[in-house]
């Protein structure tokens, strides 16, 4: 993250995202494959550092091998194999989802990785960080499912919505998003038209 200065003179906390050349590596349709989707390939390597039957993948549509290869559904035809995509598909002032997956921060505690409130810290109580009941005694005599407890905090799927597009970099294929995105620095993320976007469209 960083910050740029808009015209007033206000800053502005930024996420700096490398989001090009991505080039559709294969496509997949309905009468193939039984659906429409995209293959994509970004960041491209040496083939030496790919497997030999990826470099027999990347050889059918004549590209130079890529480090990442992700599959996007797409809806309709999907473009043909050896299309490139670059930053000029998003403008400034659009709305898009980032999906990453968010920091791994160990084993916690209830009151770091659900919010919950600690107990008295005087007058002889024992009862600080901890849990706290579980749940009613004899009925149910159980412990209901996805209760608030103690475990591995972060290091899953998440989507931060609706961010901004705040500037589109061509010459270095960079995206400035506005606010932060999941994952540690160097993390794979994936930029969506937001779903908000897309329902309001839908709506008009």
């Amino acid at each position: 993250m960083t910050r740029i200065f808009d015209e007033a003179g206000r800053q502005v906390p930024v996420t700096v995202v490398q989001a090009g050349p991505c080039v559709v590596v294969q496509r997949k349709t309905p009468e193939t494959d039984g659906y429409s989707a995209i293959q994509v390939g970004f960041d491209q390597v040496k083939p030496a550092r790919v497997t030999q039957p990826l470099q027999g993948h990347y050889r059918k549509v004549s590209t130079a091998p890529r480090r990442i290869l992700r599959e996007f559904a797409w809806d309709g035809e999907p473009p043909g194999a050896g299309a490139e995509y670059t930053v000029d598909i998003f403008q400034a002032g659009e709305r898009v989802d980032v999906i990453g997956v968010s920091k791994g921060k160990g084993f916690a505690g209830v009151i770091k990785r659900h919010h919950a409130r600690r107990g008295p810290m005087s007058h002889g109580s024992k009862y600080h960080r901890r849990v706290g009941s579980l749940n009613a005694g004899t009925t149910p005599s159980r412990v209901f499912k996805n209760r608030q407890m103690p475990g591995r905090l972060g290091g899953r799927r998440a989507t931060v919505s609706d961010l901004e597009v705040v500037r589109v970099d061509t010459e270095r294929q960079v995206l400035l998003l506005r606010g932060g995105v999941p994952g540690v620095r160097g993390a794979l993320v994936a930029i969506l038209t937001a779903r908000k976007a897309l329902r309001a469209a839908a709506r008009a």
